[in-house]
């Protein structure tokens, strides 16, 4: 037979396969058979390599190998969905799109817990796959999507087209793949995204079609295009076409039906091999997404619903004890280790002394563990029916589990302390906290490398860290220090210097003071002279601050080893002056104090509050005359009820956007 004949012959009984595997879920021939195509193909092509096309299922055996990947710029930018938690809020975002549309018809779509990815094609050929990043710059991964076999190379359509969807790492999968990491000795993947995050990042493309990630596509961008009318037409349309799409997919036109579906997904949310976190709302019909509208981060044509973290009963095997930035200890319950949705848990925080002693926590008792907003592992309750007799009640420790210094807890406060100032336990953690996102954003001066640096002798203190290019020479030579990663390193170290008066404030961790605190002391004092020289009388009078506060403030500035710090930061170039980013125009929120309440759907309380104070007013924690504003969301309580009673005017989410306008 003629090579060119037999090499098209092969490519269609392959794409078809993939085809009916895939999307229809219908497998037509073996593994068997499948395996020995492939072999046959990829022999055929080294004879004849003028006959390998780019749409050829042999590319999905791997590429070359990278350097890094390149950066891309989305064409729309791809943006993330706000979440929801209760039926209430889904009740209530139904009732804010119908002030749009009089329709009730929504696609209803698994959300699945994986990466998000872009995908596009030029006259049917895949020419790029990319991440999402920060949903306007990606990653370029086309090397690695190609070997992912629900990708289709080529289309059925010679179209452009650009699709969006979910990389995913299938249950059964992510667990053999551990099997093998624990014959071989090597540390196992935690659960099945970071396993999926961590393939689709690798460099050899082999690495990543080993793997056998999976996706799911869910989206069209500009459907319009396509003469297509609604979501669940988007839908077939995609599967047609040749992509993976999710089964679970479904239609409703009417709140009943809809509500039916997530609880129906609930209910069997863990049967599924491939993991899910909730269950994704778009309203069908595409010629009302204009009318309905989009925020700067979220569109308002869908909406994600969360599931409520799941419960789980485990055992406390024995109480740990952290020493935190400040000195304060934080109790913390070792577990006999649970899968806790989709990671393996072995620790959980107790907070405090009053914390367990209320809940009456003793080790050895058996309890009901969840993971708070789906992130941190917390202890619900001690189910004392199964408890011994004999468990000895929980005593607080008295001497500090790291440097053996007595603790103390002041009356009046919950938390116990370490006296020691130059604990080890307490450096480090200062170093990690300076460092920080929200503080200097010295990318690489995670945890583990603070620890190290401060193991090692060459971050001391966080005034250390502008000394630590001296090491360059000694720490290429440590294990793990690539050049690239020390330089990078030292970039971020010298970037940090600009960061803004109130970020550095914030990194100083003097007690009590948080980010927005940080922000207001920065406003009043824009140099950290006044700052540092302010009386604390005058910073007590400061609105949102008062006398606890300014004490823990003042009393900073007098200490000889903060000012030493301070003078050091300094002379290495530190920024020491407050740049606002407040308006400087007149705005409906100027001058205006706003207290907020409920669940928002499209901000965080961070987001909306930062909001209103760049454009001049003000954010309070509770209701009184003064109060201008009321900002309420879905499960809003007695500070709506007192806001009520007072005449103080209140503004819905909706409202809030059109006057930030």
């Amino acid at each position: 037979m003629d090579p060119k004949q037999r090499i098209d012959e092969i490519k269609e009984i392959i794409n078809k396969a993939n085809y009916e595997y895939y999307t229809l879920d219908n497998p037509t021939i073996s593994d068997y058979e499948y395996d020995h195509l492939m072999k046959e193909l990829i022999e055929l092509e080294e004879l004849n390599p003028h006959l390998k096309t780019k749409d050829s299922p042999t590319n999905r055996v791997g590429g070359e190998i990278l350097d890094k990947f390149q950066k891309v710029t989305h064409a729309k930018e791809m943006k993330s969905l706000a979440d929801i938690f209760s039926y209430d809020e889904v009740l209530y975002y139904l009732s804010t799109v119908s002030k749009v549309t009089d329709k009730v018809a929504y696609s209803m779509e698994l959300k699945i817990d994986g990466l998000a990815l872009d995908l596009i094609y030029e006259d049917g050929l895949l020419v790029q796959a990319s991440t999402r990043g920060d949903g306007i710059t990606g990653e370029d991964i086309t090397n690695n999507v190609k070997t992912i076999s629900s990708v289709p190379l080529r289309l059925k359509e010679n179209i452009d087209i650009e699709v969006r969807g979910e990389i995913y790492l299938s249950k059964s999968r992510f667990n053999k793949i551990n099997e093998e990491r624990m014959k071989n000795g090597e540390e196992l993947f935690k659960n099945e995204r970071n396993c999926a995050a961590g393939t689709i990042r690798q460099l050899d493309p082999e690495i990543v079609r080993k793997r056998g990630l999976d996706t799911f596509i869910y989206y069209i961008v500009d459907p319009l295009k396509y003469g297509l009318k609604s979501q669940s037409e988007a839908l077939n349309y995609l599967r047609y076409l040749g992509f993976h799409v999710n089964p679970e997919s479904k239609e409703v036109l009417n709140k009943e039906d809809l509500l039916d579906y997530i609880s129906s997904i609930d209910e069997k949310r863990f049967d599924y091999d491939y993991p899910i976190d909730g269950v994704v709302l778009k309203y069908d019909y595409f010629n009302d997404y204009e009318k309905i509208g989009e925020t700067v981060k979220y569109p308002k044509w869908a909406i994600a619903y969360k599931f409520a973290p799941l419960e789980v009963k485990t055992k406390i095997e024995a109480i740990d004890f952290q020493v935190g930035r400040s000195g304060v200890i934080t109790p913390v319950a070792i577990l006999t280790p649970v899968v806790i949705s989709g990671s393996t848990v072995g620790r959980a925080t107790l907070n405090n002394e009053d914390y367990i002693k209320d809940k009456d926590i003793r080790v050895g008792d058996y309890v009901y563990v969840r993971k708070a907003a789906e992130i941190i592992p917390e202890v619900v309750n001690v189910i004392f029916e199964e408890r011994k007799e004999d468990l000895p009640p929980f005593e607080m420790i008295t001497l500090c589990p790291k440097c053996g210094s007595p603790l103390s807890r002041k009356i009046g406060e919950a938390d116990w302390y370490c006296t020691n100032s130059e604990c080890p336990a307490r450096v480090i953690e200062q170093i990690i906290h300076f460092a920080s996102r929200d503080c200097m954003d010295i990318t690489g001066l995670g945890d583990k490398i603070s620890e190290f640096l401060y193991n090692e002798g060459m971050v001391n203190k966080i005034s250390d860290i502008y000394s630590l290019y001296k090491y360059t020479d000694v720490l290429l030579t440590k294990e793990g220090f690539k050049e690239k990663k020390v330089f990078n390193l030292m970039d971020a170290i010298a970037n940090s210097k600009n960061v803004n008066l109130d970020r550095l404030v914030f990194g100083l961790g003097i007690k009590n003071v948080g980010k927005k605190v940080a922000r207001i002391l920065s406003e009043k004092y824009p140099t950290m002279d006044l700052l540092m020289a302010a009386p604390v009388e005058e910073i007590s009078n400061i609105p949102d601050i008062g006398p606890v506060i300014a004490k823990c403030v003042y009393d900073y500035f007098k200490d000889e080893k903060n000012i030493e710090c301070i003078n050091i930061l300094k002379e290495n170039g530190l920024n020491m002056e407050y740049t606002s980013s407040k308006t400087s125009e007149v705005t409906v929120f100027t001058g205006k104090t706003v207290v907020l309440t409920g669940s928002l759907s499209r901000f965080s309380r961070d987001e909306a509050s930062e909001i209103i104070q760049n454009m001049g007013g003000k954010t309070s924690s509770s209701v009184s005359k003064k109060t201008d504003y009321v900002l309420y969301g879905e499960s809003a309580g007695s500070k709506l009820t007192k806001a009520q009673e007072l005449g103080i005017k209140l503004i819905t989410e909706d409202e809030f956007l059109e006057m930030i306008k």
